[in-house]
């Protein structure tokens, strides 16, 4: 029996962990930097697997790897692993799903398939370590796999990889879930995937007053209203219509009674670019928007930019090799070239900027005509597209060892 044949075997006597951790972290979901039960839950289930395991920062996140005692090949200092990445936090959202697995904490939810991440990243580890252990591995391989907080905040990559998560590592590997694909397609590209998505925080402060003498105020909720009309209108039509440009208010506070006018609104948003250039022109522009409104408001604008994501740029090898085993997985017509970059984000391109690797959109919808999207309190995945991820990244992480750097099979 071949290598490939083992793992798929291995993969099969783990689904069923697979979707049992799948149920237990939708059920049991933390927000951003509170991951600390879901953690200390990964941190003994990966022991078991008698692997070398690391909590994360402050108690959020795991680390674990395997001892590379391959064969008489011993682990050196310069031993070069291949990393896989899930994410492990979950949103403020109020699952309203009917479901054995239904999220118990109250108004947060896994709505985003982090849950699935997790749970596939743990398959892999299980699948080489079961492959280690049987001495069926066709040549030495090293890996680590990291289970990271703080994606949805944009702060957890950053976190682990100053944790050193990336010492010592060659390439890196992960995968998002997508329920605009049927369960057995798999999207990929090379370079741009994801937007560069840059934190907007907004501060407009004028002067309150009653609600029925507005003349002897500074309105900072009038100046409000003006500003978010004049970015998106402004913005947007200051950059040539070919490039891709999104200014988006999500949040906004001010006031705390119906007839009093506050002195400041507080507006929180972000800015999401596929080019350099164009978000450098674009961020001067939002402040001079900002310039302009306050001053025909009588208001003061503060902007500022915090945490700031570049774009998730894919290795044109690290892709090709997913690709080829995707293809043989699933089959070449399931495997799909993705046309354009997508304008969300996603923290994993922090670690991209430092070592070669890929994501790529693992399809999750048995029906894609009653399929929910990210980010809504109904959504939910075809369970059967788990052990496909599993499959993928597992050979996808063997090949990234091949003494010939996995440019064959």
């Amino acid at each position: 029996m071949d290598w490939k044949s083992q793992l798929d075997r291995a993969v099969d006597n783990c689904v069923s962990d697979v979707v049992a951790l799948r149920h237990h972290l939708h059920a049991h979901p933390e927000p951003s930097g509170e991951e600390l039960q879901t953690s200390l839950h990964l941190y003994q289930l990966l022991g078991k697997l008698e692997l070398e395991v690391r909590m994360g920062p402050d108690g959020c996140g795991v680390v674990a790897e395997n001892d590379f005692q391959n064969g008489d090949i011993a682990e050196s200092p310069d031993t070069a692993r291949v990393a896989l990445r899930g994410d492990i936090d979950a949103l403020r959202i109020q699952d309203e799903k009917e479901v054995s697995y239904a999220s118990t904490n109250q108004g947060i939810m896994h709505a985003c398939g982090h849950d699935a991440h997790t749970a596939i990243i743990y398959g892999v580890a299980a699948t080489l370590a079961s492959l280690e252990r049987s001495g069926s591995l066709p040549w030495p391989v090293a890996w680590r796999a990291i289970f990271q907080p703080s994606e949805e905040t944009a702060t957890g990559a950053a976190q682990m990889i100053e944790a050193g998560v990336l010492e010592n590592v060659s390439a890196i590997f992960a995968l998002h879930v997508d329920p605009t694909r049927r369960t057995g397609e798999i999207g990929m590209r090379s370079g741009p995937l994801t937007a560069h998505c840059d934190s907007l925080h907004l501060t407009v402060h004028g002067q309150g007053g009653h609600g029925a003498r507005p003349h002897e105020s500074r309105d900072p909720i009038a100046a409000s209203a003006q500003l978010i009309n004049a970015l998106y209108q402004f913005v947007p039509r200051a950059s040539d219509s070919f490039e891709a440009v999104v200014v988006s208010i999500g949040q906004l506070r001010g006031g705390e009674n119906p007839n009093v006018i506050p002195d400041t609104v507080e507006l929180w948003g972000t800015v999401r670019t596929l080019d350099a250039s164009v978000r450098s022109h674009t961020i001067e522009k939002i402040r001079q928007v900002a310039r302009g409104v306050g001053e025909i408001t009588s208001t003061e604008i503060e902007v500022a930019f915090h945490v700031s994501i570049p774009s998730v740029y894919n290795d044109a090898d690290m892709t090709r090799l997913v690709w080829q085993e995707a293809e043989d997985v699933v089959g070449r017509d399931n495997v799909q070239l993705i046309a354009r970059p997508s304008m969300g984000s996603e923290d994993f391109a922090c670690y991209l900027e430092n070592i070669p690797g890929t994501m790529f959109r693992l399809g999750c919808a048995s029906d894609l005509a009653a399929a929910k999207a990210l980010h809504t309190s109904m959504f939910d995945i075809d369970e059967n597209a788990l052990v496909i991820g599993v499959r993928i990244l597992a050979r996808a992480a063997i090949l990234a060892c091949r003494p010939d750097n996995g440019q064959s099979a």
